[in-house]
């Protein structure tokens, strides 16, 4: 087996917390597949801008670009949110960090177990079988990276600011692809989201996806959506979704939508993959919770190391290539999860527990 080296960026307030608990379960079964894990942690968000000055320092950089993955945590809370914008922690680390190793695909499964229903603010009969989808999001491009991108004072004297939405062909082919292979490995249905009735970059958007899935993947039953139909079908009716692909800013907000009719932020993963290969020959990544820093709970032993654990999983599956080390892993998730097991944000029914509690339940299961 090769050696699995990974940087480790826990970030800040309960970053850390969930993030020993998810190596712990790591490393537990690393020893059970006779796996030798390589890893290296280092500074991000606000712990960068503490110990460092910067939400990136270039030693964090430097450690990911040795590694073949990166296991983050989650960055940002009140302590550094006085920070002009461009230097607060979720700005000046996760957006960098895309766009330094070109993490074009955010994949986020939206997956709300049977047992667990009670736990989605959607009514229980539209959802009897749980929930179980996916959000294919482009990362580069879009608002979030368009140029220009300022805040200017006109001869009047008023004031404006402009961000610049840009797309490229071969962006939204490259993204497509990504979607297409999820979907072939799922149920062969893929919907398309975006806002072509208004955007130009919505206009090429679709008929790019049309002709990507016409030419390479006939076989893909392909819809379209505009956004704003696709925020309220995800509320009316999740599963008429399998697979759905959208841009950067659309994706940023659907897939959080997603997160929270799946009951809890802290049962959701993420894999962020990259367009180069890594040691390995496979897709570099970030994999991440998509829950943030909840500095609320943060110190008290009570936040659900699940997404952070599922998220080892995830890394496990593109980055390492080990698809049945990643099924062992989630296997053993649901069945603490649904066995009674519970932590604190998302005490819906049965003994709540702590974080390590969890992890205890998820490594007996293992």
């Amino acid at each position: 087996m090769p050696t699995l080296k990974f940087a480790v960026l826990a970030g800040d307030y309960i970053g850390p917390e969930v993030m020993t608990e998810a190596l712990r379960v790591f490393e537990h079964v690393a020893k059970q597949e006779g796996l030798t894990l390589a890893y290296t942690k280092a500074d991000v968000g606000g712990a960068g801008i503490d110990n460092h000055g910067k939400a990136l320092p270039d030693s964090t950089l430097k450690i990911c670009a040795e590694s073949d993955a990166i296991l983050f945590g989650s960055v940002g809370g009140p302590k550094w949110e006085k920070l002009p914008p461009k230097e607060q922690p979720e700005r000046a680390a996760l957006l960098p960090l895309r766009k330094h190793f070109t993490l074009f695909a955010n994949i986020r499964p939206g997956l709300l177990y049977r047992e667990l229903t009670d736990a989605s603010p959607i009514k229980t009969e539209r959802i009897p079988d749980g929930i179980d989808i996916v959000c294919i999001r482009e990362l580069t491009g879009g608002l979030y990276f368009g140029l220009p991108k300022e805040t200017t004072t006109l001869p009047n004297g008023d004031v404006q600011s402009v961000d610049t939405m840009i797309y490229r062909k071969s962006e939204i082919e490259r993204i497509t692809a990504t979607a297409i292979a999820t979907a072939r490995s799922r149920k062969k249905k893929l919907c398309s989201v975006d806002k072509a009735n208004v955007l130009e970059t919505s206009v090429l958007w679709r008929k790019t996806v049309t002709e990507y899935v016409a030419k390479h993947a006939p076989e893909i039953e392909l819809s379209h959506m505009y956004v704003d139909n696709a925020a309220m079908q995800l509320v009316r009716s999740p599963n008429q979704f399998d697979v759905f692909v959208t841009e950067n800013m659309f994706g940023d907000i659907l897939s959080d939508e997603m997160a929270v009719i799946c009951g809890s932020l802290g049962m959701l993963s993420s894999a962020s993959l990259g367009a180069t290969k890594n040691s390995l020959g496979l897709p570099f990544g970030l994999f991440e919770p998509a829950g943030g820093t909840a500095p609320d709970i943060a110190g008290k032993g009570i936040a659900n190391p699940c997404a952070q654990i599922l998220s080892v999983a995830l890394m496990l599956r593109f980055s390492f290539g080990l698809e049945k080390v990643a099924t062992r892993i989630e296997a053993a998730v649901k069945k603490a999860v649904t066995s009674g097991t519970r932590t604190g944000d998302i005490a819906f029914g049965g003994k709540s527990v702590g974080t390590k509690a969890m992890a205890d339940a998820i490594i007996a299961n293992l």
